[in-house]
Parts: structure tokens; sequence; C-alpha cells
């Protein structure tokens, strides 16, 4: 099962309490190292810096003092040395980004959860302090701005006033000690890169490649999933948004499979859930019953655009390729020049695998739409069927939906696990690479066209074997043989002990 990398970022307001939260013993249950690339006196100076240019800016809310970086990381690496790993994770964020860090590696209660926590600065210390001395007497009100005179500081009785401060001609007034906040950090695009980084490097220690974790795509043409957190209030209305996002995902799928491009499928994102999700959010706040509305929208148009492949389609065999043939050497005369053969690359040679596995993929979209059809009819049937003694005929189809709604699950679900049984992510991944294959096969065999041409050879063929259009007929039989099946009446509700 492929697994999906989870990395975290938060603001820190309080940078010296959050360091001593995850790095104290007293208040971690599982804490098995802490390593920092820096001295503890480095935050203290940083928290310092950090709030004396927030008063500066007169910017309401609250100081970000530095952030946090939360990495999950999989229960197989707990076989790895704590220090020696935790080490490993935070100098690979310092030789990337030229910044000190502290990190902790924790197990929740549970030993369930094994995750680094990394505190990162944004400024970085200057290989010397800057500072800056006063040619004149310097005055300051309690807010800390500089003023003019001494007497916009004095009270009534020509005192100073508490808070204020004056600084003296040759003292030093303002000592830097670190840059200005690296922007690098506010991209919206650094947790991907993160993401991505930290992948990699998991994946270097996870023995078995099918455990590989993988940085959902942001901006694909699938949607991601939410975390359903421990005794989350939400945890009902967050399941059943990832319902409403799984079944948009699995719409995906069909189309894809089915010759709909991913660009009309994100443009139907773009349009029918980016734009119109933004413009709820404006009104109605944040609300997942009416985001799931918006996706429910969207795969209605989906598959508004798979109907119409479909239909344009219909009763048109797919040209399949030819079987690859087998030329015999050729002896030239020495006096002949004779051109070398054309050689059918390694991604050319796929192309008859990946297209039977499309057929098979063809075939399990075609049960899927035959079930909506089926679907749509008992729904239409149920609408006409009106009457006072009509209440058990009513609840006979109604049941008949439930039941095909719980196939057609099924159906969907089997899809994606197509792919993934031959190691591909996903549907998209796997197109990507037939399209890929198709292009090679076919310019493999426009050479091989020329090389006969230009030879006046006859390659002899490969040993007899069944043909490429024959499998697929067989899967296609096949694919009705099973449809037929699922077509047959489903025993009603009070037979089902009986089954």
């Amino acid at each position: 099962m492929q697994r999906n990398s989870f990395v975290k970022m938060t603001k820190l307001p309080d940078v010296k309490g959050r360091i001593y939260y995850i790095s104290s013993h007293a208040r971690q249950e599982n804490l098995y190292a802490v390593y920092e690339t820096t001295e503890r006196k480095f935050w203290s100076e940083l928290a310092k810096c950090n709030q004396e240019e927030f008063a500066k800016s007169g910017t309401d809310g609250k100081c970000i003092e530095a952030r946090e970086l939360i990495i999950a990381l999989p229960e197989e690496l707990v076989e790895y040395d704590p220090n020696a790993l935790l080490k490993l994770f935070t100098e690979h964020f310092k030789q990337n980004y030229g910044t000190e860090c502290i990190a902790a590696l924790h197990h929740n209660k549970r030993k369930t959860n094994y995750h680094i926590h990394l505190i990162l600065s944004e400024r970085k210390l200057l290989d010397e302090a800057i500072e800056k001395v006063a040619t004149r007497n310097m005055f300051y009100d309690e807010a800390g701005k500089h003023v003019r005179t001494k007497k916009e500081i004095l009270d009534e009785n020509g005192q100073i006033r508490e808070g204020c401060k004056v600084v003296l001609k040759g003292q030093v007034y303002e000592r830097k000690q670190f840059t200005i906040k690296d922007s690098r950090f506010k991209r919206e695009d650094f947790l991907d890169e993160v993401k991505r980084s930290y992948t990699d490097l998991i994946n270097l220690y996870v023995k078995d490649e099918n455990d590989h974790l993988k940085v959902f795509e942001r901006g694909g043409v699938y949607l991601p999933m939410k975390k359903i957190g421990k005794n989350n209030p939400k945890a009902e209305l967050i399941k059943a948004d990832n319902e409403v996002r799984t079944r948009w995902n699995m719409t995906v799928d069909n189309a894809l499979v089915n010759g709909v491009s991913e660009k009309q499928v994100m443009a139907v994102k773009r349009t029918q859930i980016s734009e119109k999700a933004k413009e709820s959010f404006k009104q109605n706040g944040r609300n997942p019953a009416l985001f799931s509305r918006v996706i429910e929208l969207a795969i209605t148009t989906l598959e508004l655009f798979i109907r119409n492949v479909i239909d344009k389609v219909k009763h048109k065999e797919t040209p399949m390729p030819q079987e690859p043939v087998k030329i015999p050497e050729v002896k030239p005369a020495v006096e002949k020049h004779v051109p070398e053969r054309p050689k059918m690359s390694k991604l050319a040679s796929e192309y008859e695998k990946l297209a039977h596995l499309h057929w098979e993929l063809k075939g399990q979209t075609a049960l899927v739409n035959s079930k909506k059809d089926s679907i749509e009819e008992l729904k239409r049937e149920l609408t006409n069927t009106k009457g006072l003694f009509k209440g058990k005929e009513r609840k006979a189809i109604q049941e008949r939906i439930e039941l095909y709604k719980e196939d057609l699950v099924s159906l969907e679900k089997g899809i994606p696990a197509i792919v993934k049984k031959h190691q591909f992510k996903s549907v998209k991944e796997f197109m990507a690479k037939l399209s890929a294959s198709e292009k090679a096969y076919k310019e493999y065999r426009v050479a091989l066209q020329e090389y006969e041409k230009e030879t006046g050879s006859k390659p002899e063929l490969q040993q007899k074997k069944e043909s490429i259009t024959g499998k697929l007929e067989r899967i296609k039989q096949e694919n009705k043989r099973r449809e037929i099946q699922r077509q047959r009446p489903r025993k009603k509700s009070w037979d089902r002990d009986e089954r």
C-alpha cells in the first residue's frame, strides 16, 4: 500500500518555551534524542531580536520568533540508532537551508506515531555584530520610538517619564546580531519542497520499495484526504468529506482510463471545485457540508465528459499495435552498405503489456459505468412507482439501489487497485507511461518500415502465438460475462439470511 509523507509547519511565538517542551524528559513520555546545531543561548538572543524588530514595526498580533516542522517517520526507522537518525535529519535541513536548528525525536503515548520536532531559525547569526553609536544624545518614548527632543519625554514636572530612556552621545544605541528573516520560509511552495526532500531521504532507509512514501501532488487532478486526529470533534464531518473526495478521485481514474484528457479534468477541477470553493468560503466560511456539495457537482460534470467520450467511441474497436516482429540478421555483400536495423527500446517493448493493462482498466470502467446506468434506471423507476398500494414495490426498488451502490463502490476501488498491483502509484502515472510507451512504439514501427523499404528485406515473424487482438477479445468477453452475472436479480432483504 502506497503511503503519503506527512510534514507540518507551525509558527512559534514563544520559541524558548517550545524548546523546553519538546526537549524535556519531564514533559515527554517517549523522548529518544535531542540534537542542536548551535548553543542554547542562540535561541534566547534570537527571541530578543525578533521581539525588538516586531516592536519597531508596530504590527498587531503575535511576534513569530521561529518556525517548527513536525516530520512523521515510518515505524521501520525505529530500528536505527535514534541519536544518529536525528542528527542526520537535522543536519540535512541545515545543509539545505543554512540555518540553525534544534530537534527532538519522539513517540506518542501509544507508540504509533514516530516523529521529529524540528525548530528552525528564520534569521542567521552575523559573523560580526553591527553596532551603531550615538553621535548626539538620543531620546526614546515608552514605546521605544525615537523622538527628536528631550522635551517630548518629560512629564509635567520636567522629569523623564517612566518607560522612556536617553542614550548619551558615544553610547551604542543599536546592536544587530542577526540578518533579516529569510523569505524562503514564507513561500507557498516551501513546505512541498521540504516534503519532497525528506521523503527522498526517508525512502533511502525503507527496505521494501512497496512501502516507500510519496508526496501528494498539489495542484494535480486528485484531491488530498484530510487526517482525522484523536478525539477530533469534527471527526464525522471530516470522514464524510473524505468519502466525497474519494469519489472524485475514483471518477478521475475512470475519466483518464476512458480518454478524457488530464487538461480537461484539471479544467473541471479548477472551475467546479477550486473557484467555487473559494467563493463559498468568502460567503459562508469553512463549511465541510457545502464543500461536499461543490465536489458532488464537479463529479456530475466530469461524468458527463466520460459519457461523451464513451459515446463517441461506441461500437468502434480501438486500434492496437501489431505483433512485434523479429528480423533475422542480414549478411550484406561486402561491397554494399546496409543500414543498421532499428532496435526496439525498452519503453517501446513495454507497450504490449501496458496496452493489455489498459484494456483491463477499460473493462473495469465499463462495469462501473454500466452499474451507474443501472442505478439511474432504478431511480427513474422508483420515481415513476407511485400510488398508495405500491409501498412494498418502492421498498424493493430502493433496496436494489442500495445493493447496486455497494457494488459500485467495490468496482470503483478496483480501478486504482489494478494499476497498483502492477507497481504504479496512480492511474495518472500509468496513463502517462502508456502514452510515452505508445509514442516510442510508433516511432520504432516507422523506423522499421523505412528499414524494410530501403533494404527490400522481409523480416520473419516471431513464432506463431496468440495475437494481441485475440487476447483482448478474451478480456472483453470475460468482462461481459462478469457484467451479466452482476446484473442478475439480487435477493431481497428478507432473503439475505439464506445467502
